[in-house]
């Protein structure tokens, strides 16, 4: 009963957000209150709640300073080089923003932290899509798909709790799978190039000049040469020759100092711009990520201080500061209100039993003749399993029974260990990861809208990564 119960409240959650019947939060909290009267516990909801909370406030805790943190080194403009730099290579080419999407996330994912990894891609690339009217389900989609398959760093988590589970070196389940991971990037850039040839026919390609010159324009036609080359499309133009040099350049420099909301990132005279202090800014975030990927101190720790420190520095009179915390306030509100509304649900999920009772019921569903693959079902499991479950859930209460039946095999836990990192694509999308909140309320994107169009990639993605593994011979 506990079973269907477990699975029927996932699924009744999934279904409510996707069709935008309950908001993420109110989603997380009732829902579970309602299972665990169902289940003839209600009476213990709050212990549950509250052993949730307690188990998520330190993540709650780093998301907060986190946001506050890169909030700061947003407004003091450390990442306008990057976001210049990207532009640059993107020329306003749909394909190539996509591209460069997957590659920033990709790249940021090596410090091994979502939620970083999120603040800092939607930051530098938000401002481009909004300004295109491009998806910005596309780039949570991909920003999302790449960081799952870097989230199997060793020191991002999974690789790490395997080796925890099964009592094996970190390094002995990572390295081998390098070549299977690779591969699972080239997935990722592939469908990044899909996904952005589709928003390159939609939109059409357009230099950078003619994008942050569009504010200015008149109501005159002029003539927009599309991505093929070979279709025309209209749009208002001052007049000029549309080619974003000339008098068009001169606008662009303009509407670029003007730009709204979704492009203040690239606002050259933003009043909260610190160049003088770039290099201070950029050393105690290289400093913060180290002493992150070290295990130095506590992540919550570490942002807490470096907020702190690059509060005062950065802006040293208190109403300054006080107006920098102000204006990252309603981000902090909104991704620590759905941490803390998601602990209620892997409470009660977890507390109830529904978490243990779902993963017995899978393994013993397996058929005893699929015992000498069982790497293969390992990693095949672990794409639901990883999407429907916490990675603690997964990696110390599923992964060593499987571990157990294939060693029966002569299956070896290495090869367990290394098939059970395939789901993790599709994981960093599932509503029991706080990071994911992040990266859809910084991108303003409704998580259901999110889901819909992103379960189907990562999915794929982590099947390519299983059968690059199976190839290889890793798995």
């Amino acid at each position: 009963m506990l079973t269907i119960l477990g699975f029927a409240m996932i699924a009744t959650f999934l279904v409510l957000i996707m069709m935008k019947k309950m908001s993420p939060i109110a989603a997380l909290v009732l829902i579970p209150a309602l299972f665990c009267v169902a289940v003839g516990k209600g009476a213990k909801l709050g212990d549950y709640v509250i052993e949730g909370v307690g188990n998520l406030a330190p993540t709650a805790a780093m998301l907060m300073f986190a946001i506050v943190y890169f909030g700061v080194m947003i407004d003091v403009g450390l990442f306008d080089p990057i976001v210049r730099g990207i532009l640059r290579f993107c020329k306003a080419d749909p394909m190539r923003i996509v591209v460069g999407t997957a590659v920033l996330a990709a790249i940021v994912s090596l410090d091994g932290d979502g939620s970083t990894t999120f603040m800092i891609t939607v930051s530098a690339m938000y401002p481009l899509y909004k300004r295109l009217k491009m998806s910005l389900v596309v780039m949570t989609g991909v920003a999302a798909t790449a960081n799952g398959v870097m989230n199997t760093l060793p020191w991002g988590g999974p690789t790490a709790r395997a080796a925890t589970a099964l009592k094996l070196d970190a390094g002995d389940i990572f390295v081998p799978m390098i070549p299977a991971l690779g591969v699972g990037l080239v997935a990722v850039l592939l469908l990044a190039v899909v996904l952005g040839r589709r928003e390159r026919k939609r939109l059409g390609t357009l230099t950078l000049d003619e994008v942050l010159a569009t504010e200015t324009v008149t109501e005159s036609e002029t003539v927009l040469v599309g991505a093929g080359g070979g279709s025309d499309r209209t749009r208002k133009s001052s007049g000029g020759s549309g080619t974003g040099t000339g008098a068009a350049g001169d606008e662009a420099a303009d509407a670029e100092a003007n730009a709204d909301e979704g492009f203040k990132g690239l606002d050259p005279h933003r009043a909260t711009l610190r160049p003088k202090l770039y290099w201070f800014n950029a050393g105690l975030t290289v400093a913060l990520l180290t002493a992150m990927i070290m295990e130095l101190m506590p992540i919550p720790v570490l942002f807490l201080l470096g907020a702190a420190l690059a509060l005062t520095v950065n802006f040293p009179h208190m109403p300054d500061q006080r107006a920098r915390i102000a204006a990252h306030a309603d981000n902090v509100l909104n991704v620590s209100g759905m941490v803390f509304a998601a602990a209620v649900f892997t409470g009660v999920l977890s507390g109830t039993g529904m978490v243990d009772h779902m993963a017995d019921w899978l393994v013993g569903a397996i058929p005893d003749g699929m015992g000498p693959h069982m790497a293969i079902v390992t990693g095949i499991l672990s794409i639901p399993l990883t999407y429907f479950m916490s990675n603690d859930g997964f990696y110390f209460g599923v992964v060593p029974v499987l571990a157990e039946a294939g060693a029966a095999h002569g299956v070896s836990p290495l090869e367990i260990a290394r098939a059970s990192l395939v789901g993790q694509p599709l994981h960093m999308s599932s509503p029991l990861v706080p990071a994911v909140y992040v990266l859809v309320g910084m991108a303003k994107v409704e998580f259901g809208d999110h889901t819909r169009f992103t379960v189907k990639w990562a999915a794929l993605t982590s099947l390519v990564v299983l059968c690059a593994g199976l190839l290889f011979g890793i798995i």
